[in-house]
C-alpha cells in the first residue's frame, strides 16, 4: 500500500533478524498514533508489554505471549456496528498492535494507517487513496528517523 515505505524497508533490510529492534520500535511508533482508537483494555495491556520490552523490562518470551494474545483479541474484536464503518478503526488499531508486537512492522503500519483513516473519515474515506497520504508520508519519515538512531 505504501510504496515509499516498502522501498525504504528494503533499503534498510528491515526484515533482517538483526533489525528486530527497529521493527519493534517502528511498529510501536505507528501504533502510538492510533492508541486513542483502541477500545479493549486487554489490547492496551499487550501494547504495554512491547513498551516494557523495548525498555529492557520484559523478556522476549513475554513479548511473544503478548503478541499471541493481541492477535487473539484482534481476531475476536466485534467490529463496527455503524453503517459508516468508523467503528472499524478500533479493529484496525487492534490488528496494528498485534502486528507491532509480532515484529511485523510494515503490517502494523498498514493497519495503523487504516485505523487512522477510518477514525477520521469512516468507510468512505478508506476508498480514497489520497486519504492515506498524510499517514503514509509520516510513516516514511518516522522509519527513516528511527533507522538513523539505530547502531549499525
Amino acid at each position: 500500500m505504501n510504496d515509499a515505505l516498502d522501498r525504504l524497508a528494503r533499503e534498510l533490510a528491515l526484515d533482517a533478524p538483526e533489525r528486530l529492534r527497529l521493527r519493534l520500535r517502528f511498529g510501536l511508533a505507528c501504533v502510538q498514533r492510533v492508541h486513542h482508537l483502541l477500545e479493549d483494555p486487554a489490547v492496551i495491556d499487550c501494547l504495554h508489554v512491547l513498551v516494557r520490552h523495548l525498555e529492557g523490562r520484559a523478556s522476549s518470551a513475554e513479548l511473544e505471549t503478548a503478541a499471541t494474545e493481541a492477535a487473539r483479541l484482534a481476531n475476536h474484536h466485534p467490529g463496527s456496528r455503524s453503517l459508516d464503518g468508523v467503528g472499524h478503526a478500533a479493529v484496525s488499531a487492534s490488528y496494528a498492535v498485534a502486528n507491532a508486537l509480532a515484529g511485523k512492522a510494515l503490517r502494523a503500519a498498514e493497519y495503523a494507517a487504516y485505523a487512522s483513516v477510518y477514525g477520521e473519515g469512516g468507510y468512505g474515506a478508506v476508498q480514497q487513496r489520497e486519504s492515506f497520504q498524510p499517514e503514509m508520508d509520516w510513516q516514511v519519515q518516522a522509519l527513516r528517523s528511527l533507522a538513523a538512531e539505530e547502531p549499525r
